[in-house]
């Protein structure tokens, strides 16, 4: 006869039964992570992928691209302001309410936030304005390399 403990279970059995079990919890938690996040994930769009397959309107995505030269329009209003994102191939036409970043510029790249409307205008909520590697700050512009890592020490 073997001796199994008082509830008649081995114990190998039983750090079985606790090993299922966890696999069970780890499963539920990123299936119900999956769906309370299924409706806040934004895609990355760019122009091209928009005429391509275009999101339908209401959607929160993220389009990138570069803002053309000539395309930036304030509104009367003066804090709306409309323009277009490209990529060399296709065209978005851009409106935005609220004061835009220090680097936004013509020709230069951004990723806005937001969604398609019914007519295909993209309506952004949040603007990011990108910067190329060369980018220096407006007080550190006209600074020669020494003097920039002087103030670089000097705030450390």
């Amino acid at each position: 006869m073997s001796i199994t403990g008082s509830s008649g279970v081995k114990a190998k059995h039983q750090r079985l039964v606790l090993v299922l079990i966890a696999l069970a919890a780890l499963v539920a938690a990123g299936l119900l992570a999956a769906w309370a996040l299924r409706n806040q994930a934004s895609y990355f769009y760019l122009p091209a992928d928009i005429a391509a397959n275009r999101p339908e309107a209401g959607r929160a995505i993220r389009l990138g691209g570069m803002v053309e030269g000539g395309s930036i329009r304030t509104a009367p209003d003066g804090v709306t302001v409309h323009f277009v994102v490209g990529d060399g191939k296709n065209r978005v036409p851009v409106s935005f309410k609220g004061i835009v970043p220090d680097l936004f510029k013509e020709n230069s790249g951004v990723v806005a936030e937001g969604r398609l409307d019914a007519s295909g205008t993209f309506v952004a909520d949040n603007l990011l304005a990108k910067h190329d590697e060369k980018y220096v700050p407006r007080e550190m512009k006209d600074m020669t390399a020494d003097q920039a890592r002087a103030t670089v020490k000097e705030t450390k």
